[in-house]
């Protein structure tokens, strides 16, 4: 199966702007996601640094190290959130006619509502990292590749955010009582500490 990661850009953004409902808005944070990571990658591996000194050099290579698998795994997120969603309309399509395919059609459709929240939710958890690592490209990389770590923070918060909203819609159709409160704790605490890490890195960013 083709996948979207092999899309010439203009094939994916006809893909996003057509009228299948895939991919979707999931698969459009997961890809902001990887592009701002990428950012952030590119300006910790410049071969200039904010000062110059060996100490900004080794931080900034420990940076881009973490980036680097980070940018990689939002990349598999764009295509993984796909097929969850694939899988609720799949799910949604199965047989009602009787009591017997109720059932399995009501276990399909929680499995897949299950993976559809997963997906979001740990796009969040990637971005999150990603903006951990932010801190010290903004602090500690090259003055004139500012604006590129700033477009960067900016598109891992964006991305988290409509991640985080996905999250939400998805647990609407998730039954698991606990599983929902659970989902909805990390949830909060990944944006709270994503919107603290944004602020923090764009503080160290010179104007």
């Amino acid at each position: 199966m083709t996948t979207l990661s092999t899309y010439a850009l203009v094939d994916l953004l006809d893909a996003f702007s057509s009228s299948d409902p895939v991919p979707g808005g999931g698969s459009a944070a997961a890809l902001a996601g990887a592009v701002g990571a990428s950012l952030l990658l590119m300006v910790a591996s410049l071969p200039k640094t904010r000062t110059g000194t060996p100490e900004e050099t080794s931080d900034l290579a420990y940076a881009a190290a973490r980036l680097r698998p980070l940018r990689d795994r939002l990349a598999g997120l764009v295509d993984r959130d796909t097929a969850a969603y694939q899988g609720v309309l799949g799910a949604l399509r199965l047989p009602k006619g009787t009591d017997q395919e109720k059932a399995a059609r009501r276990d399909a459709l929680g499995a897949a509502m299950h993976e559809a929240t997963e997906v979001p939710l740990e796009t969040m958890r990637v971005c999150q990292q990603a903006l951990a690592g932010a801190r010290i490209v903004a602090e500690k990389g090259h003055v004139a590749a500012g604006s590129d770590a700033y477009v960067g923070i900016e598109l891992l918060l964006a991305a988290l955010r409509g991640a985080a909203r996905n999250v939400d819609e998805n647990l609407g159709g998730v039954k698991d009582a606990a599983y929902v409160e659970r989902v909805r704790a990390e949830r909060r605490q990944l944006e709270d500490d994503a919107v603290a890490d944004a602020a923090t890195a764009r503080s160290r960013l010179s104007p």
